[in-house]
C-alpha cells in the first residue's frame, strides 16, 4: 500500500467514514501544488480527500504551515451557510493527519471552469455568478458578530500569497520593488473581510446549482481586493492568451464586478474597485515572474505580460473599465 493510499485509509477511518478493507481505489488527483488530494471509492461512493503539504509542489523552494487545512475547512463551512446551493458537502476533518474528507463532485452538468475557457466554450455568466458569491461571502463576513476566530492567518497568507507573489517578484524587478512592496504592506496590513486567497478558475466547479468554490486553504481575514484581483487576473490572462475569446473574456471582468460590486458595504465602492485595478497588474506579473507561473502562456506572451503589466502597475487605473480599455489599447499596439 502507498503512503497516499495509507494516509487517505487512515482518514476515512478516524472520520468513521469508512474501513480500510472497503476501499477499493485511492486515485491521486492533480491540479493543484499546496496540497495533495486523493479521489476514494469506497463501495460504489466515491469522496475527495485532500491533505495540506509542508513543501509546495513548485520549482522555488515555498513552504508553508500544515494546520491551513484547517482554515480550508472552517472556509467551505462559511460557504455553505451562506449559500447552500453553492457549497461542496464536507464528511468532517482530522486535527492531526491535517485532512478532510468531502463530496467528489460529478454529474453530466459538472464542469471545472478552467477547462472551459481553456476549451474557448462560449461564456455563460460564469464570471456573474462567481462575482455575486463572492461578494455575498465577503459581506457576510464584514458583518458585526462574525465569528473570525478560525481566520486569524495572516502569517500564513503572507507565506503562501503575499511572498510568494508579490515580494518574490518584487525581488526580479527593483525598478517597481516599491510598488509591489507596498502592495505586499497593504495585504497584510487589511483585515476587512474573509479572503478566500486562491479564486482561480482551476478552483471553481459548477453545476446546474451555480458555482463551487473550492481549495480555500489560503483563506484569512484580509483586504477585500485580493480575491476579485485574483480571479479577474486569470481572466486577464486568458485574454491575452487567447485572441478569439479577448472580448468576451473582458466582458467578463465587467460582468464579474457588476455582481460583486453591490454587495460592498464595508467601504466605498470606488475606494476597493480603485485598489483591485493597483493590485490586478501586480498579480499578472506575479503570474509570469512569481513562484507559480501560469503554464499556458508562451515565451512571446510572457514578455507582452511583463511589458503590459508594469505599465499597467507604474501608471495605474482606477476603474476596471479603463483598465480593460487600457489593456486593449496596449494589445492592439503591439498587434497582439
Amino acid at each position: 500500500m502507498d503512503d497516499l493510499h495509507a494516509r487517505c485509509a487512515m482518514l476515512m477511518e478516524d472520520l468513521n467514514l469508512a474501513d480500510r478493507q472497503d476501499i477499493s481505489k485511492v486515485t491521486a488527483l492533480t491540479g493543484g501544488v499546496a496540497s495533495d488530494i486523493a479521489k476514494v471509492d469506497v463501495n460504489g461512493r466515491s469522496f475527495v480527500v485532500k491533505f495540506a503539504l509542508a513543501k509546495l509542489k513548485v520549482a522555488e523552494d515555498w513552504r508553508a504551515p500544515v494546520h491551513r487545512n484547517a482554515a480550508e475547512y472552517a472556509w467551505l463551512q462559511v460557504a455553505a451557510d451562506v449559500s447552500p446551493n453553492s457549497a461542496v458537502r464536507l464528511f468532517g476533518r482530522s486535527e492531526q493527519d491535517h485532512g478532510f474528507a468531502m463530496e467528489f463532485l460529478t454529474g453530466d452538468d459538472v464542469f471545472l471552469w478552467k477547462d472551459a475557457l481553456l476549451s474557448q466554450i462560449p461564456t455563460q455568466e460564469e464570471a456573474r455568478l462567481v462575482g455575486d458569491l463572492l461578494g455575498r461571502i465577503h459581506s457576510a463576513s464584514a458583518m458585526l458578530g462574525f465569528d473570525a476566530a478560525a481566520f486569524q492567518n495572516i502569517d500564513d497568507f503572507r507565506a503562501l500569497r503575499i511572498e510568494p507573489y508579490l515580494s518574490f517578484t518584487a525581488g526580479k524587478h527593483t525598478n517597481i520593488a516599491a510598488h509591489l512592496n507596498s502592495l505586499a504592506d497593504m495585504l497584510y496590513d487589511s483585515n476587512h473581510v474573509l479572503v478566500h486567497g486562491d479564486v482561480s478558475p482551476k478552483n471553481i466547479v459548477f453545476r446546474a446549482s451555480g458555482p463551487v468554490l473550492l481549495d480555500a486553504e489560503c483563506a484569512t481575514m484580509g483586504d477585500a481586493s485580493f480575491d476579485p484581483s485574483f480571479c479577474l487576473n486569470h481572466l486577464v490572462l486568458k485574454a491575452i492568451h487567447l485572441p478569439d475569446m479577448r472580448s468576451s473574456l473582458l466582458d467578463e471582468v465587467a460582468a464579474f464586478w457588476a455582481a460583486y460590486r453591490p454587495h460592498v458595504t464595508w467601504e466605498t465602492q470606488n475606494t476597493l474597485e480603485s485598489r483591485i485595478c493597483h493590485l490586478l497588474p501586480a498579480l499578472m506579473l506575479a503570474r509570469v515572474d512569481g513562484k507559480s507561473p501560469v503554464e499556458y502562456l508562451t515565451v512571446p506572451e510572457q514578455d507582452l505580460v511583463r511589458q503590459i503589466a508594469i505599465e499597467l502597475i507604474t501608471k495605474p487605473s482606477d476603474t476596471l473599465d479603463r483598465f480593460t480599455w487600457r489593456l486593449s489599447q496596449m494589445l492592439k499596439e503591439n498587434n497582439a
